[in-house]
């Protein structure tokens, strides 16, 4: 919904609204917030509200340290579940100098040149998440637990499924935000669900993404449960996944179809998922930002390994689903949900532009079941995998020059310096399964 300055104050006014949230987010997609009350929501509409960016981790230095977050006037909404007394609302920020340039480390910004570049070629970018998470119990000091909230599997209802209610308040909370969710159902693993968004623009299905996030960590908070989206929480079962559907439109019609081509597809499709499988290494590092990240992408548990495409085949890592015309779609299925989505969604969208413009070719469809082939037979096919470990993606990242430039130096140097770290901190522990495995034995 498009609103302007005085429609946010009148809103304010006649909603009770107590509190703002003015939010933004760091280089690894963690949402942060100045909050203000409504007496300052001038000061805010006239981009008067400055931040110390030398506390974000990826920002700035602590000498050039002032900057000022200037909101979307399109993101207002208001919390549905906070207090209806004294409302709190949220507004989604870019972040700027104080010389009134866009700070090029501002994840949302990344995004936006991203889109930009799309316009310039007439494109208008399309995102529909499938977002999946876990429902943990808590222990008595409201502690989080690896005990699922429930025994369902895929598709299941209550009572086997006693996280429906969870899953519906949030639902209805999101609708209530603006969302329109086309579906939402338990997934295979105890305890794992998903919520599914109607594609939108690609920086607002990013806004919506964080806002999902949120939404779910605080429902089931007041429920009593623990949500997360750590990709592999417990070992045995299938990880969390975010499959990312992407479409380009083209004077409102769906560049990506096409009645006369193969399978129903255009030549930029093809083009567009080859870009995709070019650079997938390079992108894995955004996309699966975790140490955690590569214990989901094993044989076995449903999630991708293997660089393939395939109309229909859900074992491949770029799947064509079957409908057609306007809904036509491009569904990368190894992101997860721990990704800032600012950055993974702008290195996906370059990716499958870079396709586009260098007229790329994708290798054959595969259409047998990946999982059951050999290792001799996916090396006949010249089918390769994709990163092991956060270690291996960080290397594929910076060897490509699309993704790298995508992010700018900026924001380049800032992730991976934070990601190296973590792998560091990752590579000293020692395991339970380590203990478990040698110390008896040697």
């Amino acid at each position: 919904m498009a609103y302007s300055k005085e429609d946010i104050l009148r809103l304010v006014e006649e909603e009770g609204v107590q509190f703002i949230r003015m939010q933004f987010v760091d280089v690894f997609g963690q949402l942060k917030n100045v909050a203000i009350t409504a007496s300052q929501l001038p000061r805010a509409l006239d981009d008067q509200i400055m931040i110390d960016g030398s506390a974000i981790e990826g920002f700035v230095r602590v000498n050039e340290s002032d900057q000022y977050l200037r909101p979307d006037l399109n993101t207002f909404a208001i919390y549905p579940w906070r207090p209806m007394q004294g409302k709190v609302a949220r507004l989604l920020c870019n972040v700027y100098n104080p010389d009134g340039s866009p700070f090029v480390g501002d994840p949302r910004s990344v995004l936006r040149r991203v889109v930009s570049k799309a316009a310039s070629m007439g494109l208008n970018l399309m995102i529909g998440p499938e977002c999946e998470f876990f429902l943990f119990k808590t222990d008595d000091q409201g502690r989080p637990t690896t005990q699922p909230s429930d025994v369902a599997t895929y598709f299941d209802l209550s009572p086997l499924d006693q996280g429906e209610s969870t899953r519906r308040e949030v639902c209805l909370a999101l609708e209530k935000m603006g969302f329109e969710i086309e579906g939402s159902h338990h997934e295979n693993a105890p305890g794992q669900h998903e919520i599914d968004f109607h594609y939108t623009e690609a920086v607002e299905a990013a806004d919506q993404i964080l806002t999902f996030r949120l939404a779910v960590k605080t429902l089931a908070q007041r429920n009593g449960l623990h949500a997360t989206f750590m990709p592999k929480p417990i070992d045995g079962v299938n990880g969390s996944g975010m499959h990312i559907n992407m479409s380009l439109f083209r004077n409102g019609k769906n560049l990506f179809y096409d009645p006369d081509g193969l399978h129903g597809l255009s030549k930029e499709a093809y083009s567009f998922i080859a870009g995709i499988l070019y650079h997938i290494r390079g992108l894995c590092a955004l996309t699966n930002p975790l140490v955690n990240s590569y214990k989901r992408l094993v044989p076995g548990y449903e999630a991708p390994c293997y660089i393939t495409w395939s109309v229909g085949n859900r074992s491949s890592l770029v799947r064509i689903p079957e409908v057609r015309g306007q809904a036509t779609r491009v569904e990368l299925r190894s992101p997860d949900p721990c990704a800032n989505p600012y950055l993974a969604l702008a290195a996906c969208l370059a990716a499958g532009l870079d396709g586009i413009e260098r007229d790329m070719t994708p290798p054959a469809e595969v259409t047998e079941n990946i999982y059951a082939m050999s290792d001799a037979q996916r090396a006949y096919l010249g089918i390769e995998t994709l990163p092991t470990s956060l270690h291996e993606a960080l290397e594929e990242m910076q060897k490509d020059s699309c993704i790298m430039d995508t992010l700018g130096k900026h924001v380049a140097k800032a992730y991976i310096e934070g990601k190296e770290k973590e792998w560091k901190e990752y590579r000293v522990q020692v395991s339970q399964w380590e203990r478990d495995k040698y110390m008896t034995v040697y």
